[in-house]
């Protein structure tokens, strides 16, 4: 074959290649298969509780302000690792703050306020964020509480009236729970919603003997994730809480 030949059939076989889109490799060679995509994550409605690690209120009744906070405990501290199953700790709070009064006032001249009881039942919904929620059937909630505050709050003293209640002004009195305890659910459950109702008298001016009584609601939504193990749970002595 002469030269201009053997250039030519070269020339032939890589626009052959060049047009088939081939490799010239062996026949033994595969073509690779397209990649496979990567799943997208079932979206999660994070609760201001589960993103911030604690949950805080602010509700006016009357010119006072009654605050509740809740936070994780140091038990179970992760809120991303909330899960159905395990226990799963929390502390609450309640005060309450005279906004006709500056912080720095004397005491004498904020109204008093008084926690008589405080109740607490819960709910859990189901579903995805493609799905709408549904509330469960459980005939045990995971978290249930009725109590008079005076008796079940961290201060084994407080100031308190055998008509009214316990004081929660602030910075005299405060109602504090620790370690409380939402327990297992359904493994189809992502929230689970605390439905807070408090009864509380509030003084008509202060100096004064006549108290309006009120009721202070609050729910407080937390995120559970789905998971079959049990949330992570540290021994922790009870007054480190």
């Amino acid at each position: 074959m002469s030269r201009i030949s053997r250039l030519a059939a070269v020339g032939t076989v890589l626009v052959a290649l060049a047009a088939g889109g081939c490799s010239a490799g062996t026949g033994d060679e595969k073509t690779a298969a397209p990649a496979t995509p990567t799943p997208t994550p079932t979206a999660v409605d994070e609760t201001q509780f589960t993103r911030d690690g604690t949950f805080q209120s602010h509700i006016n009744i009357d010119g006072v302000d009654f605050v509740y906070t809740l936070y994780p405990t140091k038990s179970t501290p992760r809120t991303h690792e909330w899960y159905p199953r395990g226990a799963k700790n929390f502390t609450i709070t309640l005060t309450a703050y005279d906004l006709d009064r500056k912080i720095r006032d004397k005491f004498a001249t904020k109204r008093r306020v008084f926690l008589d009881r405080i109740n607490i039942t819960s709910t859990t919904s189901t579903g995805s964020a493609d799905e709408p929620d549904t509330d469960a059937t459980d005939t045990q909630p995971p978290y249930a509480l009725s109590a008079q505050a005076r008796r079940i709050t961290w201060d084994p003293e407080p100031l308190a009236s055998k008509r009214y209640g316990m004081l929660i002004t602030s910075p005299k009195g405060s109602f504090e729970l620790r370690n409380q305890k939402i327990g297992t659910v359904d493994l189809s459950t992502r929230e689970v919603t605390l439905h807070i109702s408090s009864t509380v008298y509030i003084q008509r001016a202060a100096g004064e003997s006549s108290y309006e009584r009120h009721t202070v609601e609050q729910d407080v939504p937390i995120t559970i994730f789905a998971s079959e193990k049990k949330t992570p749970f540290t021994k922790i002595p009870v007054d480190a809480n």
